[in-house]
């Protein structure tokens, strides 16, 4: 899929992304990729944030990736995880805005602390149809608003990973209810290095249930 540069607004700031729209398709779901934390290099060119976009783009999707504030071209500095939320939100509502997104049924998806970020940030947002969380670190993230998203929520993370440990998760995943679906990668640890088509084939058919689902 072909991106284009683009630049929104996150309240006072102006943030970078990339735009993907498929071509000829009329009016498309969109899905927003919220990246890892910025803190430690994390930005919107990464393994596990290219995972996301590829099972959305073989879905026939439109999809932004962007820079949090602070990453890159964006403007401001790290936000401590409720600026990022905010980013997050706004990223959602340019997507829904675009030529060619249908204003309602988006997807927010989130790796790591993007996934942390698209949690909290969920609640809030309107005509958001389900929350996709890549390796969610549990010891880190209140989970508490998951409880306010009434719409589907998938899980994904490596039964290797140190900061989403398989058990928390999983229990995590009973508590969520029938609107939850869970996968766990063998092999994989926070980074997936090595196992991105896995990941991939999985957030597709999840999503793929989701989207047929609403």
């Amino acid at each position: 899929m072909k991106e284009q540069q683009i630049t929104f607004r996150s309240g006072e700031l102006t943030l970078e992304g990339l735009l993907a729209i498929p071509s000829g398709a009329g009016a498309v779901r969109g899905g927003v990729v919220c990246h890892p934390h910025p803190l430690y290099g994390g930005s919107m060119y990464n393994n596990v944030v290219d995972a996301a976009l590829t099972a959305m783009w073989n879905l026939g999707w439109a999809t932004l990736r962007f820079n949090f504030r602070g990453v890159g071209a964006s403007e401001g500095e790290h936000g401590g995880g409720a600026g990022e939320a905010a980013d997050a939100a706004a990223a959602v509502q340019f997507l829904s805005g675009h030529a060619g997104v249908v204003v309602t049924g988006a997807v927010l998806a989130g790796y790591s602390f993007g996934a942390m970020a698209a949690a909290a940030a969920a609640p809030s947002i309107d005509n958001l149809a389900a929350l996709a969380l890549i390796a969610l670190p549990l010891r880190m993230a209140d989970t508490t608003a998951l409880e306010r998203f009434k719409h589907p929520i998938i899980l994904a993370a490596g039964d290797r990973d140190g900061y989403c440990p398989v058990a928390e998760l999983e229990t995590l995943h009973r508590g969520l209810g029938a609107r939850s679906q869970l996968k766990v990668i063998a092999g994989a640890d926070h980074f997936f290095g090595g196992f991105e088509e896995q990941l991939t084939s999985a957030l597709e058919s999840m999503l793929h249930r989701v989207t047929t689902a609403s």
